[in-house]
């Protein structure tokens, strides 16, 4: 039960400390910032309570699942949307499909980009709007930018193959290259 008090809020039914076999302590790892003792049963059930109240936050070293409605954003809004060819916001994170390089939407250098980055940009929405988004992780965890990097699939597919063997998009090889 909470109890207001001046302030702040105070947990009245706070565990106490059993006299007969008290709980081994949690040593933190300094480096990775883990705990070094094995999750017991009321560990685990607090993890899937914390799943269950917050699946939208998407982890950076596991492949995640997300079934959501993806609409268009341009430059960002954090909730479930193509921002362009190769960038979606997913879970409130910006992500970059990894493996590939899209026309750019925004600082396009020729009209011929802009119309291709588009197209990409539509296909993509199509294709995150067609089943459940699968997100899996890469060598490096962000871009210069921020955004998350991963290998986007859906239903199993790349995202990044599909837009390639389509021609709305090539592999990434590093840098910006002309479409022009």
């Amino acid at each position: 039960m909470f109890v207001g008090l001046t302030g702040g809020l105070v947990w009245t039914n706070w565990p106490q400390k059993s006299a007969t076999s008290p709980a081994p302590a949690i040593e933190w790892n300094v480096v990775a910032s883990v705990p070094t003792r094995t999750p017991d049963a009321e560990d685990l059930v607090w993890e899937q309570r914390a799943a269950t109240a917050d699946s939208s936050v998407i982890p950076a070293s596991a492949a995640s699942f997300q079934q959501a409605a993806f609409g268009f954003c341009h430059t960002g809004g954090g909730t479930n949307c193509v921002v362009d060819g190769d960038t979606i916001w997913i879970g409130g994170q910006k992500v970059r499909v990894a493996d590939i390089d899209a026309p750019e939407t925004h600082d396009y250098r020729c009209p011929e980009e802009k119309a291709l980055g588009d197209r990409a940009t539509q296909r993509l929405i199509q294709l995150v709007n067609s089943g459940p988004v699968t997100l899996q992780p890469i060598d490096r965890v962000e871009d210069v930018y921020g955004r998350k990097l991963r290998l986007v699939m859906v239903n199993g597919t790349s995202v990044g193959e599909t837009l390639v063997s389509e021609g709305l998009a090539r592999y990434y090889e590093g840098g910006r290259k002309p479409w022009c």
